[in-house]
């Protein structure tokens, strides 16, 4: 890998990782189609670390208060005080990772399968076209709430503090999707948050903290082939650095964006890039395995 790939795809990463389109199919369809090989999921998880050190930044705030009160309902909960037991940030502390249980157990049970045929261009079409479909369900049925037409019209929607383990564990599973490239984490876990009626807000900011225990997981755990193959430790780095820097800016956006506006022009986008591929592949065009072999 040239050190403009590894620029390249640093952007992609940075400009994709928060918006509902998949960052991981758009680092392996940036690849295809510049004819380069496939950058492969150990640099996909790795370069990720830089876009979740831009959301530990972000919500800093938001994870210190969440991480302190985790740690003392732990020290409550040694001693048999219940005095933390009501904590809502505590609460959130455990229900971030209780969501985070099955994207862990089934990124170790199908690493095989998330190296390889989950990244068939085929796949990946058939993902971004599905998952935009259900993204746009859910943005209209949050819009009927929104104007009073739906559920929870009466209180505008639900919050964090509505957040119980039941949801918490339905908007893991939806995060558990994204192991799949074109599901896209935050597009999978925002549509089930707007599907259980939560806000806007509230599905987005859920979503991003409950990636970070799992992106840093698996990032850290892919460390051990970082610099195996056609790319080495340098543009691994200078692409984490990278993401970091154009994630920070995206986030920033993007949280001012989902309060006024739809996620319409996301579903739009996320259908036709999946008939596009669907196009170029059956033209023979493009290869469903483009680079997979040189990866």
């Amino acid at each position: 890998m040239s050190w403009f790939e590894s620029f390249i795809l640093g952007l992609v990463q940075g400009l994709t990782e928060f918006l509902p389109i998949s960052s991981s199919a758009h680092l392996r369809l940036t690849a295809a189609f510049a004819g380069w090989h496939d950058p492969g999921a150990a640099f996909t998880a790795i370069t990720q670390i830089g876009t979740e050190a831009a959301v530990l930044i972000y919500f800093r705030k938001d994870i210190a208060t969440i991480v302190g009160a985790w740690c003392r309902s732990v020290v409550a909960m040694v001693r048999r005080d219940g005095s933390m037991r009501g904590d809502h940030d505590a609460q959130l502390g455990w229900l971030v990772i209780i969501g985070s249980i099955p994207i862990g157990v089934l990124g170790v049970t199908l690493k095989d399968q998330i190296e390889g045929p989950f990244r068939d261009l085929r796949l990946i079409a058939t993902t971004l076209i599905v998952m935009g479909l259900v993204l746009g369900l859910a943005d209209r049925l949050a819009a009927r709430a929104e104007t009073g037409g739906g559920r929870h019209r009466a209180n505008g929607g639900k919050t964090l503090r509505d957040l119980g383990v039941r949801d918490g564990l339905i908007y893991g599973c939806c995060q558990a999707l994204a192991l799949i490239p074109g599901v896209s984490r935050s597009g999978a876990t925002i549509s089930g948050g707007l599907l259980m009626g939560y806000t806007r807000e509230a599905a987005a900011r859920y979503s991003f903290l409950l990636a970070v225990p799992a992106v840093l997981a698996s990032g850290f755990y892919e460390l051990r082939d970082a610099g195996e193959g056609h790319v080495a430790w340098g543009q691994t780095v200078f692409a984490t650095l990278v993401a970091f820097v154009v994630g920070y800016a995206v986030i920033a956006w993007f949280m001012r964006f989902i309060t006024t506006r739809s996620f319409m022009p996301f579903v739009y986008y996320r259908v036709a890039l999946g008939i596009l591929i669907f196009i170029l592949v059956a033209a023979g065009v493009l290869s469903p395995h483009a680079g997979e072999s040189a990866a």
